[in-house]
């Protein structure tokens, strides 16, 4: 093959191509359809909010915890100590003393008295008496030891547990303060944290579980920037309140929030038709945002939220254009 049509199928590949690489680098506008998301406060919230309670009644010591702590299940977070329960036990264990002395003659009793009956010295009726006070005196003593028992548990039961893992919101107590058994000690939140939200009605039929949702940055200025995490509908209620429906979102990431905390949510609330454009066709310049179109006009824009797919253009755009990109 000679040079020269070598060099003339070599330009016809270049100007085939150029375009190909203008249209790589071109976006064509088309409306689709996107859900219609709606901003709503939530409030950060416990699933479980736990008790820690005196099960006996006495004077609290030995405090373990302090509002905002963490604590663990079965934890000891403080004791209630009852003086009279000492004194029972004490009582008790003369009691078991003198029955066991009690026991111990019976026994020796019996013996003789067995003794003396093969022998033929004392009637039946002897020996028979001698085994039931034998008898009654192990069954005295082991009441009594059952009796023990239930006052040593009483005194065990007067560690103040945690009845799970959480946080401490709320301690009701100090040392020295009296009790009655149930009062509570402190109150703790569960460390499975929520965003509970309340939806307005006419919105409210458009909340299913397992929707997906997005959670805006710590804090309440919905216009933030910052990354935003996605979350789950995990219930909605079945019941409305003040013209409001109550729905619950599970999203990772809310460890270090207080209780109560509120932050803002978008959720889908139905689907509406937008223009959507890869976020680096647009230029910035003093607050202002430019598209350039193919044939290197230059449109102002008016920008909605941001999406995971691009920029969102409320208007200087219309179906069918092409813009640039860079």
């Amino acid at each position: 093959m000679s040079v020269r049509p070598l060099t003339a199928l070599v330009a016809l590949a270049c100007l085939l191509a150029a375009p190909a690489a203008a249209r790589a680098g071109e976006h064509t506008v088309a409306v689709t359809e996107i859900a219609e998301m709606k901003a709503v406060y939530a409030t950060v919230e416990s699933t479980d909010i736990l008790k820690a309670r005196a099960r006996i009644g006495g004077t609290v010591g030995g405090l373990a915890l302090d509002e905002g702590d963490r604590v663990e299940a079965g934890q000891t977070v403080a004791v209630v100590g009852d003086p009279k329960l000492m004194l029972q036990m004490r009582s008790l264990d003369a009691r078991i003393q003198s029955l066991a002395a009690e026991r111990a003659q019976a026994a020796t009793d019996l013996e003789r008295a067995e003794s003396l009956r093969a022998q033929g010295v004392i009637a039946q009726a002897r020996l028979d008496d001698a085994r039931t006070r034998l008898k009654v005196a192990d069954r005295q003593l082991a009441a009594m030891r059952a009796e023990r028992q239930v006052v040593e548990q009483q005194s065990a039961e007067g560690a103040v547990l945690a009845p799970g893992s959480g946080r401490v919101l709320s301690v009701a107590v100090v040392d020295g303060s009296v009790v009655l058994p149930g009062e509570v000690i402190a109150t703790l939140a569960a460390e499975n944290y929520i965003l509970r939200l309340k939806v307005p009605e006419r919105h409210a039929r458009f909340v299913k579980a397992g929707a997906a949702v997005e959670v805006g940055p710590r804090g309440l200025d919905h216009r933030a920037e910052g990354p935003r995490r996605v979350g789950e509908v995990v219930k909605v209620y079945p019941e409305l309140a003040d013209g409001r429906v109550v729905v619950d979102v599970a999203v990772d990431g809310l460890g270090d929030y207080f209780v109560g905390e509120r932050t803002i949510v978008w959720l889908p609330t139905g689907t509406r038709r937008a223009v959507i454009v890869p976020a680096a066709a647009l230029a910035r310049r003093f607050g202002n945002a430019f598209v350039t179109l193919a044939d290197g006009t230059e449109v102002l824009v008016q920008t909605g939220r941001p999406r995971a797919d691009g920029v969102e253009i409320l208007s200087g755009l219309a179906a069918g254009d092409v813009v640039r990109l860079p």
